[in-house]
């Protein structure tokens, strides 16, 4: 037989105060982010099909919601907005009395500063076109310098509202500049700017779509998200709004692109947040409604994996269930 193991790991696995000292990542409710789904003109809450537990909530409701993310030590929350009507303009998306700004005002006037507010700063759900900027005089692609145009005036009616930080998701050349220089000059530079740098062309957003029914009208996204094939080129993409100023970055989805949020983190001076999107969100819901995984564990340990991977900051719609969880001493 051989000589036995001088290094036997397993010593430093013998108990749980042993493990738990030695824990190398360590996942909190403070890493979380809760998004929130406001609908204008709704009366009451309307459940996500592809989404189980997930729900589109009237305007009226999000500082209940809101507050019910601090309680359970969430730090912050993101708005989307689902408006009544749309229109090629994307015009509800800046509205001074749109969803998003409606919800923003009644969280920080019922919370203040215990919740960070922070609000998708996009033009899919408002547009008849369904994508993410502005279709062109052609009506058949996306003109990107008018859609930033617009991206900036969204950004800076949602820091009129109270939003803490704007979140531009819209893959749009030049956004992040074009979004700091509007809320510096009207008086906002307390405003942060998080922006999805590199988000990626994904089948894992089609849950989304149907929440937020914002699925494109003609064609797809393909002109201005990231292929998911290009690791380089998502790296650019994070470069140039590290360049323009933004004060966080974001990979999206997270789960299937952890070499990227790892890359991110060793790669650049600037937090680093990741969006486990809705068709992560959807696939453990589906696997546990079957009874094939435990709901629960496997929530903690991809949540944990994306934190390992880099993550200062993780956008899940778990955030509640996984805070609450933790709070409950459920977790090992």
């Amino acid at each position: 037989m051989p000589p036995p193991p001088a290094r036997r790991l397993r010593r430093l696995r013998r108990s749980e105060a042993m493990r738990g000292m030695l824990r190398e990542t360590a996942l909190s409710p403070s890493d979380l982010v809760c998004p929130i789904f406001v609908q204008e003109g709704a009366d009451s809450r309307t459940g996500v099909g592809p989404m189980p537990g997930a729900e589109r909530i009237p305007v009226g409701e999000a500082a209940a919601e809101a507050g019910a993310a601090a309680d359970l030590g969430i730090p912050a929350v993101m708005l989307f907005g689902i408006p009544k009507s749309k229109d090629e303009a994307g015009s509800g998306a800046r509205a001074a009395d749109g969803a998003v700004q409606r919800a923003a005002a009644g969280i920080k006037g019922a919370l203040g500063d215990r919740i960070v507010v922070m609000a998708d700063v996009c033009l899919c759900q408002y547009t008849s076109s369904g994508h993410c900027g502005l279709a062109d005089a052609g009506g058949r692609g996306i003109d990107n310098d008018s859609s930033v145009a617009a991206l900036a005036e969204v950004a800076v009616s949602q820091a009129d509202a109270g939003v803490d930080v704007v979140s531009p998701s819209a893959m749009m050349d030049g956004q992040v500049a074009a979004i700091r220089a509007a809320l510096d000059g009207a008086g906002f530079g307390g405003v942060a700017v998080m922006s999805h740098s590199a988000k990626h062309r994904s089948s894992l957003y089609a849950p989304f779509r149907g929440a937020a029914e914002c699925a494109p009208r003609f064609g797809d996204r393909s002109t201005y998200q990231v292929p998911y094939t290009n690791p380089r080129e998502a790296m650019a993409e994070v470069r140039s709004d590290v360049e323009e100023g933004v004060d966080i970055v974001m990979i999206k989805p997270a789960l299937a692109y952890l070499d990227l949020i790892a890359e991110a983190r060793r790669s650049f001076g600037v937090p680093v947040a990741a969006y486990s999107v809705s068709g992560e969100y959807a696939m453990v819901k589906a696997a546990a409604a079957r009874g094939w995984l435990r709901e629960e564990d496997a929530v903690h340990e991809i949540l944990s994996s994306i934190k390992r991977a880099g993550a200062d900051v993780i956008v899940t719609y778990f955030a509640m269930e996984a805070a609450a969880a933790m709070a409950g001493g459920k977790r090992r």
